[in-house]
């Protein structure tokens, strides 16, 4: 009974800015990591950005320095705000959690629906 939805995605010229947000809603009790990724056609879907219920962080390299990852505990809401963005930013772009809900007493991992980033050259 838990749902990720993703929004922010869009167009956008070479070094822009966009600001990605996911909303966890459901029955949720609690939400440990929260992790962004992206996937290109023909390409394994990568993971780009992930941060705990502490707000410890981690990048992949091809982000760091250009994406930053932050979230609202009290919002169940993960973003990702992009920076210096290049063509090869260019993905689907989807969020991760990993989330205690209803009567669970275990972690379970769900998936957003994607969102289309594309950055024009």
């Amino acid at each position: 009974q838990v749902q990720l939805v993703e929004s922010g995605g869009g167009l956008v010229q070479a070094g822009g800015s966009l600001r990605l947000s996911c909303i966890a809603s459901g029955s949720i009790v609690s939400i440990e990591n929260m992790a962004w990724y992206r996937q290109t056609p023909g390409k394994q879907r990568e993971l780009l950005a992930i941060i705990s219920r502490l707000e410890t962080t981690n990048y992949a390299d091809s982000v760091k320095g250009r994406f930053t990852i932050s979230r609202d505990n009290a919002k169940n809401t993960v973003y990702l705000q992009m920076n210096s963005l290049n063509p090869e930013d260019t993905a689907v772009y989807y969020c991760n959690a990993d989330v205690r809900a209803g009567q669970d007493f275990i972690l379970r991992n769900y998936w957003g629906q994607g969102t289309q980033v594309t950055v024009s050259s």
